[in-house]
């Protein structure tokens, strides 16, 4: 991976440890410690951004929305902590490629910049990616998209319960049945099969 990464982050201990990872992978990176001293210094060399959603100041998710409003269009990972997923949806919807929940293994944060570095190379199908997130989609029950369609929007499950009028635990069980049948690994994935079909 020659391609360059832009980490903002204002956690300085997991910068330094997002650094190490980073150069032992010979991911080429630059460090911002908020979202406004990435701005402040535009125009940056083209590359792919991994941003935190909770910052001081600028938000990742306004970092996101100012950065399409100055028609920057750069692949944008958010890293999210677990009480983010709301926020995370938010940012999904905003254009962002990928979000990864806070502790991370290596390989997911290393697979998903693998992935926005093909999206900046347009490797990407779009085509390919819808028609592939449909049939995943095809095998689920009505209720199942119900389910589907609650978490899309960032609902808590005993919010999607009392919609939909079921237990908080049949909710567990049918987002249990979604992971399975589209073969999502986390929320994120899910995300992503949701968004691809225009959900």
């Amino acid at each position: 991976m020659a391609e360059l990464l832009h980490v903002i982050d204002d956690d300085a201990g997991l910068r330094d440890a997002l650094a190490f990872l980073l150069e032992v992978n010979g991911v080429n990176a630059r460090f911002y410690e908020s979202g406004d001293a990435f701005l402040a210094a535009l125009p940056v060399e083209e590359g792919c951004l991994l941003t935190d959603v909770r910052m001081p100041g600028l938000t990742g998710l306004e970092l996101v929305r100012e950065l399409k409003s100055r028609g920057i269009d750069l692949p944008v990972i958010v890293m999210t902590g677990h009480g983010d997923i709301p926020l995370a949806v938010e940012a999904m919807k905003a254009g962002v490629v990928d979000f990864i929940e806070k502790p991370f293994g290596d390989d997911v944060l290393l697979g998903a910049i693998q992935a926005a570095f093909e999206r900046l190379k347009g490797d990407v199908q779009p085509d390919v990616v819808r028609l592939a997130a449909e049939e995943r989609l095809a095998q689920l029950s009505p209720r199942e998209r119900d389910v589907l369609a609650g978490v899309v929007e960032g609902k808590l499950n005993k919010v999607i319960a009392y919609e939909l009028e079921i237990s908080p635990r049949t909710v567990e069980i049918y987002r249990a049945n979604l992971m399975a049948k589209t073969g999502a690994r986390n929320v994120a994935d899910l995300m992503r099969i949701a968004l691809a079909v225009g959900l």
